[in-house]
């Protein structure tokens, strides 16, 4: 560790604060892990010369061991209850592994089947499902369409074959001589009467025949009133004789329309008979099939009976309306269809509300009416991923009504329901259907945060049964040779992909160093692969004019810079306003009671770090030390937990021999947002003790870190922007040398500093120092010894830990209390 250029006035400080300094103060090389450029040039050399194509560099994954080892199980593991969640940070690369995972292996699982709806004629409600093996399903599509085309090259030619019409003659010749033997009958009386039977168009008419001809009206009311009586007379009783002999007419045509529509349907049924008889000795070895079309025979029957009466109706038969019909009634409704011997489905659906996963059944409308049948039914996810793999984003689809619930019922029963969902309340007096249940045979693979996993085992039973599987990615990963191999083989096969010949060494040095930034640790990096890819497509924008090229570290350095432009406005408006003095930090010189801390923001995609200045006063009281923060409820609860920690150091540290007694009121200052964590706990500890004894600290060192009852300094997060936050305002004032931070020593491994605060490190005007207690803090601000106990449990007189005990036993005594008489 150089420490050449770490202790500032080292000649003016007393020589415990010198050993302080010399102990904590950390090297330019502390502040990060650099990576060394002659073995990545090798890895980077030894890719260039073995790599034929860059898709077959990229291995599945970057590390994720564990992940992997219950990925394979998961994916393996035949038996029921064994679907997969996937849990993990965004952008880990979660959905790619398990998608490329299985494409690898997808050769080990069966083929998946064709789902298919049939008309189910006998109740129309409740549509058939039938299963058939990959690419039959196409097949049997044609096969009722030719079926179809079968049934109209036949009908009604059928019907204007010689044969049935030679029938039909003698059906109607046969009700002809009844009806026409009637008519004779009567006609016989009527020549006795002198009296002529007229019929036309089934009409019959009765005339007086006078002189061998027939009367009209006119001439009629001519002859005298007794023949006149007479005529009428004889007419009645030979209408009377009429209604007689045509009593039975009524049966006769009923008699003779059964009898054309029985001689009808069995001409239809001789003609249809061949057609499903080929159909059935095709599909022979599909026993549903073949009930099918036994069951539908009847239904053809009336199909081409009503569309041949629609035809003498309309005086015209319309080939496209008849098609139309026979379409909607007999052709399939493939809901999912593969090819012969298909890979099964890796399904991944993105939005996964109750109709995208279960299906739907669609509706129209004619005139006023909503309506529905077998072929409106739309297939889910659910369906399309049946005998293979469906991926979900478990957070969005429990947010999803009736999701989770029938998701669960579908997996217990291996049955996939097409319901009606609550959300269609206003569909129920209209016709729906219930189609047969389809059989459920799928791999569910949720992929979400792990919040939610630990929230559905506990408060759902049925979960830990139905997903027996965790695969769990890591957030960040050792920085092994073997996953340092596969980030240079990912990277560098992304570059190509980007059109970069190659990546230079020191470009690929800075992504693994960004790498391990985002992991916020020295011996390891990310995970979250993602943000690494988003900085090279950020690189190649910059590079676009150049390409074909070298991806060159001043394209990642330009992208960076140019992303914290975009994103910096906030974190530059604090800046400036430090800089004017609007918000008050201190770089320069010492004061009492107050310090500066360091925070870290986090506002959208921008994180950055910026100083917050911790203020305290203490007087006698028995208020204990008050939270002002917590107090106008701005301070969320790990903030005032660490606050309250101040008390349990104060009592365990000093009042061993009388009761803790002291008013001490804490804030940061300026602050007026909510504030969370832990990380200022030390820093105002730090303030409070000044405070107390009246020892000024310095402004040029920021703190953070959190503490213990004991007095023991804890990590804390995002350290590098808190430290580049302050360096930020020193720089800007002019570094003078006597700046730095102080750090948890804990945080030590979690340094990866940009490059212009170690250089200022190692030009030693900025200090960084990392400390393991809260007596080495104090030192270094107050530049004092804190003061360790003796043997007999007391501190060295003028060190900062006897003014401490001194100050807290005077409030004591003021305020309750003492020997004053």
């Amino acid at each position: 560790m150089d420490l050449s250029s770490a202790k500032p006035n080292c000649n003016s400080q007393p020589k415990s604060v010198q050993n302080t300094i010399a102990k904590t103060a950390l090297s330019a090389a502390d502040c990060a892990c650099i990576i060394d450029l002659n073995e990545l040039s090798d890895t980077l050399n030894k890719l260039d010369n073995t790599s034929t194509n860059p898709a077959d560099e990229v291995r599945v994954f970057i590390g994720q061991e564990r992940a992997k080892s219950a990925l394979e199980f998961g994916l393996g593991m035949p038996a029921k209850g064994y679907n997969l969640y996937v849990m993990g940070e965004q952008a880990t690369g979660r959905a790619t592994l398990v998608k490329s995972y299985i494409q690898k292996n997808i050769a080990e699982y069966p083929a998946p089947l064709d789902w298919l709806y049939l008309h189910n004629v006998k109740d129309e409600r409740n549509p058939w499902s039938l299963a058939l093996v990959g690419g039959a399903s196409e097949q049997l599509l044609q096969d009722m369409q030719q079926l179809i085309n079968a049934l109209l090259d036949s009908f009604p030619a059928a019907f204007d074959n010689p044969g049935y019409q030679r029938k039909k003659g003698l059906v109607q010749k046969q009700y002809k001589g009844k009806y026409e033997a009637a008519l004779e009958k009567v006609e016989c009386a009527a020549v006795a009467f002198d009296i002529a039977l007229f019929e036309e168009d089934g009409t019959v008419s009765f005339l007086p025949v006078v002189d061998n001809k027939p009367m009209e009206e006119e001439a009629f009311v001519q002859l005298p009133n007794a023949v006149q009586e007479t005529f009428i007379a004889h007419i009645a009783e030979l209408e009377e004789l009429l209604e007689e002999e045509l009593l039975e007419l009524p049966l006769w045509k009923r008699q003779q329309a059964k009898a054309l529509r029985e001689l009808k349907t069995e001409t239809a049924e001789q003609s249809i008979e061949p057609l499903l008889a080929d159909l059935r000795k095709k599909y022979a070895q599909q026993p549903q099939l073949d009930s099918y079309f036994v069951s539908i025979k009847p239904h053809i029957v009336d199909s081409v009976l009503w569309l041949d009466e629609l035809e003498e109706k309309e005086e015209k038969f319309d080939i496209a309306q008849a098609r139309e019909y026979l379409e909607s009634q007999y052709l399939p409704n493939v809901l999912v269809q593969h090819t012969a011997n298909a890979a099964a489905p890796v399904v991944y659906e993105s939005n996964p509300t109750y109709q995208n996963l279960f299906g739907r059944i669609e509706y129209s409308t004619a005139q006023g009416s909503v309506m529905t049948d077998y072929r409106m039914i739309s297939p889910g996810a659910l369906h399309e991923a049946n005998g293979g793999f469906l991926l979900l984003d478990a957070d969005k689809m429990v947010e999803q009504p009736h999701v989770w619930e029938s998701l669960k019922r579908a997996l217990k029963q291996a049955q996939l329901r097409i319901d009606l969902p609550q959300q269609d309340a206003g569909m129920v007096n209209s016709v729906t259907l219930a189609p047969e249940p389809i059989s459920l045979n799928v791999k569910i693979i949720l992929i979400g945060s792990r919040e939610l996993f630990y929230l559905l085992q506990e408060h759902d039973e049925e979960f830990s049964h139905l997903f027996r599987v965790l695969v769990d990615f890591a957030y960040e990963l050792p920085a092994t040779e073997h996953n340092v191999l596969d980030f240079v083989t990912q990277a560098s096969a992304h570059a190509r992909k980007l059109a970069f010949t190659h990546v230079e060494p020191l470009a690929m040095q800075t992504l693994l160093m960004e790498s391990m930034r985002n992991a916020e640790h020295q011996q390891k990096i990310s995970a979250q692969f993602a943000d690494i890819l988003e900085l090279m497509n950020e690189a190649a924008f910059y590079a676009k004019s150049d390409l074909p090229c070298p991806l060159l570290n001043t394209y990642l350095e330009e992208a960076k810079t140019a992303r914290e432009f975009r994103s910096g406005r906030v974190a530059e408006t604090l800046l400036d306003d430090i800089k004017e003095g609007q918000i008050l930090i201190r770089t320069t010189g010492a004061a009492v009671g107050t310090i500066n801390g360091l925070t870290v923001m986090d506002i959208g995609s921008s994180t950055f770090g910026t100083p917050a200045r911790i203020s305290a006063t203490v007087h006698a009281g028995s208020n204990g030390v008050v939270d002002i923060e917590r107090e106008v409820e701005l301070g969320q609860s790990i903030h005032s937990k660490g606050v309250m920690l101040l008390t349990g150091y104060l009592g365990h540290k000093y009042a061993q021999d009388f009761p803790l007694t002291l008013s001490a009121n804490i804030a940061l200052e300026q602050s007026y947002g909510y504030i969370d964590g832990d990380s200022a706990s030390l820093g105002e500890l730090i303030a409070l003790l000044s405070a107390l004894t009246h020892e000024p600290c310095k402004q040029s060192i920021a703190i953070t870190g959190s503490i213990n009852q004991y007095g023991e300094v804890q990590s804390v997060g995002g350290i590098n922007e808190k430290i580049e936050g302050f360096f930020a305002i020193c720089e800007h004032r002019g570094l003078t040398g006597e700046q730095g931070v102080i750090i948890p020593f804990a945080n030590t491994v979690h340094l990866m500093l940009n490059a212009a605060v170690r250089e200022a490190v190692s030009a030693g005007t900025f200090h960084i120092y990392a400390v393991k207690t809260v007596d080495e803090a104090l030192t270094i601000l107050m530049e004092k010894d804190a003061g360790e106990q003796n043997s007999k449990g007391r501190y060295p007189k003028h060190t900062i830990n006897f003014k401490a005990l001194q100050q807290l036993a005077k409030i004591a005594t003021i305020v309750n209390g003492g020997d004053e008489e």
